[in-house]
């Protein structure tokens, strides 16, 4: 079977939390609320946006929540059109990617962005055609559900025994146990290396020139 290296968008591939965190606080301005702290988004990130935003807005209804995403987006849209959006790739990324790819790994995403904002990032960084299997919040439950792991395993002739899930939040540890593959944490991203290892890492890599040794000794 393939071999499949799965990895998380923000926090894991692009530093986002800077753009992430200012739109947070435009959407929740423009819905007359107090913003929460960054630290507060940080905690969040990776989830999809309904999820998210009852998490940070837990007395909100399913409309309060829907009407902050909606605010969210055109925001983080806005900065993103203006040129004010930084989403920079993590040092030694785009060298991991080659190597892995050079030995015969195939490439996935699975992120809670949508399918616009995958798009974006990895042409902005040349980096579209390296992948085989895209998957993203517009299609999927908000990780930890395991369905993005399982539709990128099928489209990419994988097994959880072939596949590993590399990212940087609690959510994308326990998204790769529920699909019974690889959890790769990194230490370079927005949860804690605890916190990773407390949600089912395996290992946790201190940079990107790490992977391909810890890819190679899991598989």
């Amino acid at each position: 079977m393939n071999r499949l290296a799965l990895f998380d968008c923000d926090g894991t591939l692009v530093d986002s939390q800077a753009t992430i965190c200012h739109a947070m606080q435009l959407g929740f301005t423009a819905n007359g609320l107090s913003p929460p702290d960054d630290s507060a988004t940080r905690a969040i990130i990776g989830l999809s946006l309904l999820e998210a935003m009852a998490a940070l807005h837990p007395g909100g209804d399913a409309v309060a929540h829907d009407a902050l995403s909606q605010a969210y987006k055109a925001a983080f849209f806005d900065l993103r059109t203006r040129g004010l959006a930084d989403e920079p790739l993590y040092d030694g990324i785009a060298q991991a990617i080659a190597g892995l790819e050079a030995q015969g790994w195939l490439l996935g995403v699975a992120t809670g962005k949508s399918d616009r904002g995958l798009k974006h990032i990895l042409e902005h960084h040349g980096l579209h055609p390296r992948f085989v299997t895209l998957q993203t919040a517009d299609r999927h439950p908000s990780k930890p559900d395991p369905s993005m792991v399982y539709q990128a395993m099928a489209d990419a002739g994988a097994t959880p025994e072939t596949t590993a899930m590399i990212g940087d939040t609690s959510f994308d540890m326990q998204m790769a146990k529920a699909a019974g593959c690889a959890a790769i944490g990194v230490a370079w991203g927005y949860h804690d290396r605890q916190t990773l290892l407390d949600n089912g890492a395996d290992v946790v890599a201190e940079h990107p020139s790490a992977l391909i040794a810890i890819l190679d000794a899991l598989r």
